[in-house]
């Protein structure tokens, strides 16, 4: 009996033995199929990296690739991007406040002052959340229909002031409802300045496109070359609108000429020879109206053309960048680009897509 309990225990210990070694096996397998597939997916990802100045478009570019693409905004992010909008309101309005009186504007209803001095108490450093906020918007309100504030910000080229606080002020009624939730038009407009490196990766006809966005203020620029290797495209963006306005953070240098400077340091860059680096000089929108009012030959006296026509400043602004690349053997390819637009992004974003396939159809394994 010993003998046969013997053997049985060693016949069972065998069974699971090689039960285990084939559970382990295929696990195994399933390991390396998984690392196969990954390094098959990672071998045809499409890496884009968006540069540019501060402000100049990016994190925009990026949600228009979510809502093009149909990548929907989780409700949290929707509660995210709300406190972003309220933030840009109450916190634009401030600056608004504030330049007024610095600027030496009269108020166009004095009994506003109350209101202002409300707004302007806010502390920047507290939370905005819907009951906070709604205590701003009737005031806000107020002061938005003041003809000292709009003077100001008819005068914001003089100071530092978000593109988006227009379009919030114009839409405070529906913003300043209880119920509010932010559309994609809301979401496009929502500024908030990126720290550090963000990467989304968008399926696009079955081809994984990582877009990789990194802040443009100085003190982020270190962190750009963390993002150099392994880059199919370069999309630089540059606020086309801007030409009139000072950095933000040194309050003297040109905004243009930032971006010239930056640019000319990357298309020069040798690290990218075989990377196809596509301009994009955005906000065209906002360029439409400003030329109608403001002469860039004041801020560029080489302009030759008329500077209230918006072709002539275009063609101007295109040989400012296009001066600044050594190498001209290959074209400089270049879109003009309103980023909140999102049927202008998609035209515009179905050619550099079609560019960037088959300039590197080869290396994505594609064929």
């Amino acid at each position: 009996m010993g003998g046969v309990s013997s053997k049985m225990a060693t016949t069972l210990m065998t069974c699971c033995l090689s039960d285990r070694d084939k559970s382990e096996r295929l696990t195994s397998r399933d390991i390396d199929r998984r690392l196969l597939k990954d390094r098959m997916t990672f071998r045809r990802t499409v890496r884009i990296l968006l540069l540019g100045a501060g402000e100049s478009g990016k994190s925009t570019f990026l949600k228009q690739m979510r809502i093009i693409h149909g990548v929907d905004f989780a409700n949290e992010d929707l509660q995210e991007f709300k406190t972003v909008i309220y933030n840009n309101i109450v916190k634009g309005m401030r600056v608004l406040i504030d330049a007024r009186d610095k600027l030496g504007i009269p108020w166009g209803d004095e009994a506003n002052i109350k209101d202002a001095n409300f707004v302007f108490s806010f502390d920047g450093n507290n939370k905005l959340d819907d009951h906070t906020f709604l205590q701003y918007v009737e005031p806000m309100k107020c002061l938005w229909k003041d003809s000292g504030i709009r003077a100001a910000f008819d005068r914001r080229r003089e100071f530092q002031l978000g593109d988006s606080l227009q379009f919030f002020c114009e839409n405070m009624d529906r913003i300043g409802q209880q119920s509010y939730i932010p559309t994609k038009e809301d979401i496009l407009h929502a500024r908030k300045a990126t720290k550090g490196i963000t990467e989304k990766t968008i399926y696009i006809r079955g081809v994984p496109f990582m877009f990789i966005d990194v802040g443009g203020q100085r003190s982020q620029r270190q962190k750009w070359f963390q993002c150099f290797e392994g880059i199919t495209s370069i999309l630089f963006l540059a606020s086309s609108s801007e030409f009139d306005q000072v950095l933000m953070e040194d309050r003297k240098t040109n905004r243009m000429l930032e971006s010239c400077f930056i640019f000319e340091t990357i298309i020069n860059n040798k690290s990218f020879v075989n990377v196809s680096i596509i301009l994009f000089l955005n906000k065209m929108d906002l360029l439409t109206e400003k030329v109608k009012k403001v002469n860039i030959r004041d801020y560029f006296e080489e302009f030759q053309g008329d500077p209230h026509n918006l072709e002539d400043v275009k063609i101007f602004m295109l040989k400012m960048f296009d001066s600044r690349r050594r190498d001209k053997s290959k074209p400089l390819f270049h879109h003009f680009t309103t980023a909140i637009d999102t049927d202008n992004i998609e035209r515009v974003f179905k050619d550099v897509r079609d560019t960037i396939l088959h300039d590197n159809l080869k290396s994505l394994m594609l064929q």
